[in-house]
């Protein structure tokens, strides 16, 4: 299917506003309802054989209603085209937004997306909605860097990406190698999936998300990527925490308990990991920073100790032992952190230094 040119009319009500991006299945659109005067993003399927199946996703996620979850609004059938169409997230998916600048984040920040995503989730299991396709590029957020809200996407294509999923696994080798979707889906794919994958339950969403902040904190995906994590996966051979998750006193309590409650998801058998309840009852007790996180660049530092933060006009105040992870200290480094009031300036904590640093 070429892609649509703006002003094309879906189903007499939906105008193509511009092109958003595609997925291993879908394409996504900005399109105007006309009917309510509002913006929403159309999805259509790449391909003719998924377009059954784009009926029954759709009637599994309209199941689900939940702020941490995209809503689908509306099922379009126009000739032998089908289009969902879900609310318009004013935003970008988490890779892009943090792991694109950051290979890992800090325990703070970590808890607060892991605690509303086991919200959006348990929503989904009481709906007996199951995901099967949980990572970072299925995770919104508005805000950019700020993370003003959190939403689990594409629950409307859950049909068709078990049915890909199964398909590539059952193919073999080669066939998994080249269905995008199983090629992003696979590190945090739960061995039942790999196994028999077409009797996976929310047990399996469970895996994902605790393989997916397994990553977030440590900066490492839990048993590696490509084929080579199958083995893994299946023996449930996870890679090693890195030792600064655990090393500063300042961060360690947050970052133990959340490796505890990823590891408790990352169990062989589906009975042993928790459920989604559990989850928001885990993320429930977790003591961690809900103020809002900025932007700014270090632009002093002495004594390797301590320094400051510049943001719009203000220097904020910070201490090397608010800086979470091993990226070192220096001039010029782009930075993610909350601030507080202090003593004649603002003080930063948590400090996350992103990647992109200057020469």
């Amino acid at each position: 299917m070429s892609r649509f040119e703006q002003g094309t009319i879906i189903g007499e009500r939906y105008a193509i506003d511009s092109y958003i991006n595609e997925g291993g299945m879908q394409y996504v659109y900005k399109a105007h309802d006309r009917l309510l005067d509002r913006y929403v993003a159309l999805k259509t399927p790449k391909n003719s054989s998924a377009t059954k199946r784009f009926k029954q996703s759709a009637i599994l996620s309209a199941k689900v209603n939940h702020h941490n979850i995209a809503k689908t609004l509306d099922y379009v059938r126009d000739g032998e085209d089908r289009y969902l169409i879900e609310e318009l997230i004013d935003g970008t998916d988490l890779q892009q937004a943090l792991l694109s600048r950051a290979q890992f984040i800090d325990p703070h920040l970590a808890a607060r997306i892991f605690n509303y995503l086991a919200k959006g989730l348990a929503a989904a299991h009481h709906a007996n909605v199951v995901h099967r396709d949980l990572k970072p590029t299925n995770i919104m957020v508005t805000g950019k860097h700020s993370l003003t809200s959190i939403k689990i996407t594409d629950f409307g294509i859950a049909t068709m990406a078990k049915d890909e999923l199964v398909e590539a696994i059952e193919g073999g080798d080669s066939t998994l190698s080249m269905s995008q979707t199983a090629v992003g889906a696979l590190p945090y794919m739960a061995p039942e999936a790999i196994e028999s994958p077409r009797t996976v339950s929310a047990a399996a969403d469970i895996w994902s998300i605790g393989a997916m902040f397994y990553q977030l904190i440590t900066g490492a995906l839990p048993f590696g990527n490509g084929l080579k994590a199958v083995q893994r996966i299946m023996n449930v051979d996870i890679t090693p925490p890195p030792a600064f998750v655990l090393s500063n006193p300042q961060f360690r309590p947050l970052a133990e308990s959340l490796l505890s409650i990823s590891l408790s998801c990352l169990k062989k058998n589906p009975k042993d990991r928790p459920t989604a309840d559990s989850l928001v009852s885990a993320c429930s007790r977790l003591c961690y920073a809900t103020a809002q996180r900025h932007e700014g660049q270090i632009n002093n530092f002495l004594h390797k100790a301590w320094g400051f933060i510049s943001q719009e006009e203000n220097n904020v105040f910070f201490h090397k032992e608010s800086v979470y992870g091993p990226n070192p200290i220096k001039i010029g480094a782009h930075v993610n952190f909350s601030k507080y009031d202090g003593g004649g300036s603002f003080r930063a904590h948590p400090v996350l230094i992103y990647d992109d640093q200057p020469e």
